[in-house]
């Protein structure tokens, strides 16, 4: 059976920079053409803004070291930021506030959910993302308070699976956080 070669960290490295060139090249071509053709209409920006969210996603990658749910956490915070400005370069309709991130929100709480049922033992490691996206995902509460969207309903659901979420990974790892801050506080 034959295995594709893998590639070298160097020769991996030159692939990267030149499609990282070649992105460079595509977003000043999409600039260029955007205000020759239709300057008053802005889908250059929204186009870029995806190649920069891939190339976000990419490098965030690419890193070695990543742990899932760093990955999660940041992919969850990005995409939430790439909506919220297609949004605001469509007019604004808020449909970013309503449906995308309560369900990017969602998405998150259940990922890490099943990341603690399957390594619950190994929590400790994502404890730290658990909590920034269980305080990322009060933000519709926010939205909800200064009014910023009409519908409520994917925000309360999105807010009750995260406060379900952080119960169920408390309950599931209580012991394993209780003996790893003994541990690391000599207590």
């Amino acid at each position: 059976m034959l295995y594709p070669k893998k590639l070298s960290s160097k020769k991996s490295n030159l692939l990267i920079k030149q499609l990282l060139g070649i992105s460079v090249l595509i977003v000043v071509i999409l600039t260029v053409i955007n205000k020759l053709t239709s300057p008053e209409i802005h889908w250059a920006a929204l186009a870029n803004s995806g190649i920069i969210y891939a190339w976000i996603t990419v490098r965030y990658s690419i890193n070695k070291r990543t742990n899932i749910a760093g990955h999660v956490m940041i992919q969850a915070i990005a995409i939430s930021l790439l909506t919220t400005y297609i949004d605001y370069k469509l007019g604004f309709k808020g449909w970013s506030l309503e449906i995308s991130i309560p369900i990017i929100i969602m998405i998150a709480n259940v990922t890490m959910l099943v990341l603690t049922i399957v390594s619950h033992k190994k929590y400790i490691r994502y404890a730290i993302y658990q909590l920034v996206i269980c305080i990322y995902s009060l933000l519709p509460i926010y939205f909800i308070q200064e009014e910023l969207i009409d519908n409520y309903i994917l925000s309360y659901i999105a807010i009750g699976i995260s406060v379900v979420n952080f119960i169920l990974t408390i309950f599931l790892s209580a012991r394993d956080v209780k003996e790893a801050v003994i541990r690391k506080f000599h207590m």
